[in-house]
């Protein structure tokens, strides 16, 4: 159960990166790692904080944050940072971390089974899809038995959507397949799993009026607007927030790829409604993870 006081808190990161393991390794190749940070223009030396380091960090400005790894291993052969230790600092750091896990779609009923596992014996709150990293389309039926499993334990489904900046730059993306992170796909798992809540992760270029529609149709779909600058966010995303979604998205910055620092600052030059930047700063996320109530 978590330790969060909402009232204590300015902010819910629902979007960021356990980047390490306690052994030291992470979860993508070199090559994948390198394009990224390139991509991202992130600092040397900033690109692999400790969980520990992470609920430091987050503490020190007064916010909490969903933390989780990406299980890749069939794609990529790298294995992910175990689930296990981020639902470890979670418990250690109960006022700071909400802890979310990420399953290979590949595992298929053994993947399943950890679900119940995790969410039962660990606490985890939800669990994050990467479809371009894991190679798989949302709504490939062989993904649908983790997903049921998801809807019974109660737990949230995070998908990546849009351009991601994994690969971006390395010979031929370092492989990675932007196709699959179309929003409309999640479409389909919204519709037959009208129990389990989503995020479509990021800003969804080159896809945004499809997320957007996604997001209004199906009530049970939430935006959050991690990975970008709000300085590059489409005015149809604005415009959107402001009005039709503003009970919908989310504050995430991708930490520690973007840092909520940097985030915050250009968000502050945003036309967003005074009643409504609250909402996505921390409201909207407390009410979808039941630490507030309608």
């Amino acid at each position: 159960m978590t330790g969060i006081d909402i009232d204590a808190i300015t902010a819910i990161d629902v979007h960021t990166h356990a980047e390490v393991s306690s052994r030291g390794h992470g979860s993508l190749s070199s090559e994948l790692e390198a394009a990224s940070s390139t991509y991202f223009k992130v600092e040397e030396g900033h690109r692999k904080p400790t969980l520990a380091e992470i609920a430091a960090y987050y503490r020190e400005r007064r916010m909490a944050c969903v933390v989780f790894t990406v299980d890749a291993e069939a794609a990529t052969g790298v294995p992910a940072v175990p689930n296990e230790e981020i639902a470890e600092a979670a418990a250690e750091n109960p006022d700071v971390i909400i802890p979310f896990a990420s399953i290979d779609p590949a595992k298929g009923r053994a993947g399943a089974r950890e679900v119940g596992r995790l969410v039962r014996d660990f606490g985890v709150r939800g669990f994050k899809f990467h479809p371009s990293v894991q190679a798989f389309y949302p709504n490939d039926r062989s993904a649908y038995v983790l997903y049921e499993a998801i809807e019974e334990a109660g737990a949230v489904a995070v998908f990546h959507t849009g351009q991601t900046g994994i690969g971006a730059g390395a010979p031929g993306g370092g492989g990675i397949r932007l196709k699959y992170s179309n929003p409309l796909y999640i479409d389909d798992v919204a519709a037959d799993f009208p129990g389990m809540p989503i995020i479509m992760a990021h800003p969804s270029f080159p896809w945004q009026d499809e997320a957007l529609s996604v997001a209004t149709h199906k009530p049970q779909v939430h935006i959050d607007l991690s990975g970008w600058s709000p300085k590059y966010f489409p005015p149809q995303l604005v415009q959107y927030a402001n009005s039709l979604l503003k009970d919908k998205v989310l504050f995430g910055t991708d930490y520690p790829l973007l840092t909520p620092d940097r985030w915050l600052k250009d968000f502050a030059a945003l036309p967003i409604k005074d009643e409504v930047r609250p909402k996505i700063l921390k409201e909207n996320a407390a009410r979808l993870f039941g630490f507030l109530k309608d």
